[in-house]
């Protein structure tokens, strides 16, 4: 990496406030600026490293990164060399260049008399590779569910970057209980003609179309009499343990019953029985 300071901030440790005061920049941006700033020409570390050990991670360094250069405080060159091959050389300034400017010199090291070490063409360059999200499962399945549900409809062509981003709204319905049918209801009939963005109508049919939640079912919860044991709504004594009314009896409640019970259904077979002719008429056909 190469770090180029202004003729003013070469004989000096401090900053320039142009750059410490550039309200265009997130406070993350420039304390990264002022980290780069401080290392000595030549400093070699790997971008992913210096993401690691950073408490923000790759993800907001690579930001932060985005906006130096845009800023014009970062600038990563393509050099290619004698043998074909295609490196990177990444600059950092302590004031902002415009696009095109030449290059100025490099600027002395900080502290004299460090140990500056030299540049590693052969190195990987030191900007963090942008990664690409994880993806849960649950999402990813649903991504594939809709490519498969629109892929009946040319005009409802979505490439997977769009499916992924409307991935969410797919599990939400799955959640409801929705099929991959119900979607296809939702989503495919009545498109307007013409159409300019399919991922923007797709994403305003979920949303608008969404279905309810299903009805949160609670099973019923009962207690028991602390006299009598049977069940009551809630914590005590039931009514008739009370004395407030009387207790009705119960179906089955005992061997006593059960007796009786079988006595009734015998009289009844043979009163039955004793009901029924003696003997069937004879037919006669003429």
């Amino acid at each position: 990496m190469r770090v180029h300071r202004s003729a003013h901030a070469r004989s000096f440790t401090v900053l320039p406030n142009v750059m410490l005061q550039d309200r265009q920049l997130s406070y993350t941006a420039r304390g990264l600026l002022a980290d780069l700033l401080s290392r000595p020409d030549g400093w070699r570390e790997d971008g992913r490293q210096m993401a690691d050990s950073s408490p923000q991670g790759r993800k907001a360094i690579y930001k932060a990164l985005k906006e130096l250069a845009r800023a014009g405080y970062y600038r990563v060159e393509k050099i290619k060399r004698d043998d074909g091959t295609i490196v990177s050389e990444n600059h950092v300034f302590d004031t902002p260049q415009l696009p095109g400017a030449t290059l100025p010199g490099p600027g002395a090291p900080a502290t004299p008399g460090a140990d500056v070490l030299p540049k590693d063409r052969d190195q990987e360059p030191s900007l963090p590779a942008a990664e690409p999200p994880v993806l849960d499962e649950r999402v990813r399945e649903a991504a594939a569910v809709l490519l498969r549900v629109v892929r009946s409809e040319p005009r409802l062509r979505l490439g997977q970057a769009e499916a992924e981003e409307l991935a969410p709204l797919v599990v939400r319905w799955q959640e409801r209980g929705a099929t991959p049918a119900d979607l296809a209801v939702a989503l495919l009939p009545g498109l307007p003609a013409p159409l300019h963005c399919p991922a923007a109508v797709l994403r305003n049919r979920l949303q608008r179309k969404m279905p309810a939640p299903a009805p949160i079912r609670r099973a019923a919860r009962y207690s028991e009499c602390a006299t009598c044991h049977d069940p009551v709504p809630r914590p005590g004594i039931c009514i008739p343990c009370t004395g407030l009314a009387p207790r009705t009896p119960r179906v089955g409640t005992g061997a006593a019953a059960t007796r009786a019970g079988a006595a009734r259904v015998r009289d009844a077979l043979r009163a039955a029985k004793g009901a029924l002719p003696l003997s069937l008429p004879a037919t006669f056909t003429g």
